[in-house]
């Protein structure tokens, strides 16, 4: 498996050199894009605008438009903007993982330590294990100025990506009811419905369905059979029907 970033982890005065690797993988169908009339595949093709040729890769870059001017820019100028957030992760400080709504999280990343820095790699390891705390950094990762979160899972570091503030959108512009208008009956009916259903949190216990169900779509169809459809219908729930569906649902056995 192959690094998506390389450079160190900075605590305090402490560099520890390690190496970045995408902690999640695809469980969906990798599904390819066709022309229905005849199954061949579709393509995109990167093409100048001026001449209408493809362009290859290796003549591509990155441009901001200045003035209606574009102004190209390479690798060297991404790293002058911020040499130390293109090469460190710089820990700026330490915070209660629950202060942080979840929200603000995105990809996760785990990092791995060169040799020179595993005995620093596993002190941080374990500082972080006996706080109870997670380290916040910021680093230039793909020309992006990337917010992230540093903690422990198990021997490895773990780092997770966070969205900035503003990068999250209001909540002033949806209609959103009051709770002026539940009655404490209704309240204390929902509340003894999460108890019921309350167990502790186990990751194994959910699995990607649909990609296998999907699956096997795919083969029946293959083999010139179709699976029978399965169709739902989905009933609303009515001011009136709201108490009585409550009960009905404390009154059917969970399924694990």
């Amino acid at each position: 498996m192959r690094s998506i970033w390389k450079g160190s982890v900075g605590f305090g005065l402490v560099n520890i050199p390690v190496k970045l690797y995408s902690a999640t993988q695809q469980s969906d169908l990798d599904l390819d894009m066709v022309d229905r009339r005849d199954g061949a595949r579709i393509h995109f093709h990167r093409v100048n605008e001026n001449s209408g040729r493809e362009v290859k890769w290796e003549n591509i870059a990155k441009a901001y438009k200045l003035n209606d001017e574009y102004i190209l820019l390479n690798e060297v100028d991404f790293e002058e903007a911020a040499p130390e957030k293109s090469k460190i992760i710089q820990i700026s400080s330490f915070v209660n993982e629950k202060e942080i709504a979840t929200i603000y999280f995105e990809n996760s990343y785990y990092l791995e330590p060169e040799k020179s820095g595993t005995k620093a790699y596993a002190l941080l390891r374990e500082a972080l294990k006996k706080s109870g705390k997670v380290g916040i950094t910021q680093f230039i990762m793909r020309t992006k100025e990337t917010l992230a979160v540093l903690k422990p899972m198990e021997n490895v570091l773990l780092l997770s990506k966070i969205r900035f503030e503003q990068e999250i959108r209001s909540t002033k512009e949806f209609y959103l009811p009051s709770k002026e208008g539940i009655k404490p009956a209704e309240l204390k009916m929902a509340m003894s419905l999460i108890n019921q259903y309350s167990m502790p949190f186990n990751i194994k216990n959910f699995k990607d369905e649909y990609a296998s169900a999907l699956l096997k779509i795919i083969r029946a169809k293959a083999s010139g059979k179709r699976p029978s459809m399965h169709k739902l219908k989905i009933s609303h729930t009515k001011t009136g029907d709201l108490m009585q569906q409550l009960k009905d649902s404390l009154n059917k056995k969970q399924v694990a």
